[in-house]
């Protein structure tokens, strides 16, 4: 039977997951929790399971990454498996993978090879820093992305020296944006009736996510500096010390500023002349702040979250991410689900960031283990026991 669908949102489209590691799995995630009919392929190995890329089959990464899928094995590099694989191409709508480049042409898989096979196919591609150019053929890594891509450059405190980011942000942003160019393709091919290549990096996303600091670059030569905690344009806006940690204060904007200036008891700041106004704020940042933080640590967090709240000025605490799932507007968004079918193991995974309100998605299988559901999907596709059997014997599955 059919692994239950996690929504009707994308239940009439099948997807081919040829992705390993992270920012091609983010993406096939996106289309699996909203419905599609996602088949996992990999191909059949002895590495022992802890020297996997992307993590043991049963650790964190993979069971987040691979929820609501079904998986099997196949050899595309035995002449049986890549020909098995071409006629699940015809049934498919999608085609997901992130080989380098050279790879997937040498193996026949490419996007030229595959709309011969099947017109309508929408193939997307991941990679480090492109289809093609001088380093195409490179192998990308996150954190490599995130040096070329100028984002540590901007990241940690002045004169520390670069800073990466404490997530995989550019295989995770460019996991997302995949998943956005697939289902933009899939609304075109309603219009066309025609399949088309999708294709993102490491490189692009990072770039694309530098975002305004890119753009004061490109529009007035501005190179962005390290700014630590402090925001690079809007001020004060830092991490200020209480009396028992730290926490966040967003004053953007005259008007809150001088909210923020009044709930500390220091109107006088308003008028004084280097903190009138906000390039004077700036200029004098660090002054600024020490004055805040001489009011702030005299009261805990949550005292002056409270009192700022009510005042109408943005602010937060910092917490570790233990404390991320203790916070009651956290439990409320309820954006945590145990995956079924997981026995006595304990496997809670963050859900979906938005909502559906006619199409929810949910956790419905949990990760699948190696071909666990081969035979199931090749008589899906129209293989016969005998075709199976066949393709078994000569290790094709």
């Amino acid at each position: 039977m059919p692994v239950p669908k996690a929504s009707d949102a994308l239940a009439r489209f099948t997807v081919l997951d040829l992705t390993r590691v992270r920012a091609g799995p983010t993406a096939v995630r996106q289309l699996a929790d909203w419905g599609a009919n996602v088949v996992k392929l990999e191909a059949p190995t002895d590495i022992p399971d802890d020297e996997q890329l992307g993590g043991a089959r049963h650790g964190p990464d993979f069971q987040n990454l691979h929820r609501n899928k079904r998986a099997m094995t196949i050899d595309l590099k035995n002449e049986a498996g890549k020909q098995a694989f071409y006629r699940m191409v015809e049934k498919a709508d999608v085609v997901v993978e992130n080989f380098r480049p050279d790879v997937k042409e040498r193996l026949g898989i490419d996007y030229a090879a595959l709309r011969k096979i099947n017109p309508r196919i929408v193939y997307a591609s991941i990679s480090g820093f492109g289809q093609d150019g001088p380093y195409a053929k490179r192998p990308g890594f996150d954190q490599i992305a995130q040096g070329m891509g100028g984002l540590m450059s901007i990241t940690g405190a002045p004169g520390e020296g670069p800073m990466r980011v404490g997530i995989p942000i550019a295989d995770l942003t460019s996991g997302l944006f995949c998943a956005m160019g697939i289902l933009t393709a899939l609304l075109e091919r309603e219009f066309s009736g025609e399949g088309q290549a999708v294709q993102t990096s490491l490189l692009h996303s990072q770039i694309f996510m530098l975002d305004f600091q890119a753009a004061r670059w490109l529009m007035q030569h501005d190179v962005p500096q390290q700014a630590g905690n402090n925001h690079p344009t809007m001020i004060p806006t830092g991490v200020f010390k209480t009396s028992d940690g730290y926490m966040n204060i967003a004053a953007t904007g005259q008007v809150i500023w001088e909210r923020l200036a009044n709930a500390l008891g220091r109107a006088d700041l308003i008028e004084q002349a280097e903190y009138r106004n906000p390039k004077l704020r700036s200029e004098n940042r660090d002054a600024l702040n020490a004055e805040i933080e001489k009011v702030t640590a005299t009261g805990t967090t949550t005292e002056w979250i409270e009192k700022l709240n009510k005042a109408g000025v943005p602010c937060g605490p910092i917490y570790t991410i233990d404390k991320v799932f203790e916070d009651a507007q956290v439990k409320h968004l309820d954006i945590v689900e145990k995956v079924p079918g997981t026995g006595k193991r304990d496997v809670n995974l963050v859900k979906q960031p938005f909502s559906l309100s006619r199409t929810p998605s949910r956790f419905v299988a949990p990760p699948p283990e190696v071909g666990e559901h081969t035979d199931e999907l090749l008589r899906e596709f129209g293989f016969s026991d005998a075709e199976i059997s066949t393709l078994k014997h000569s290790k094709a599955v």
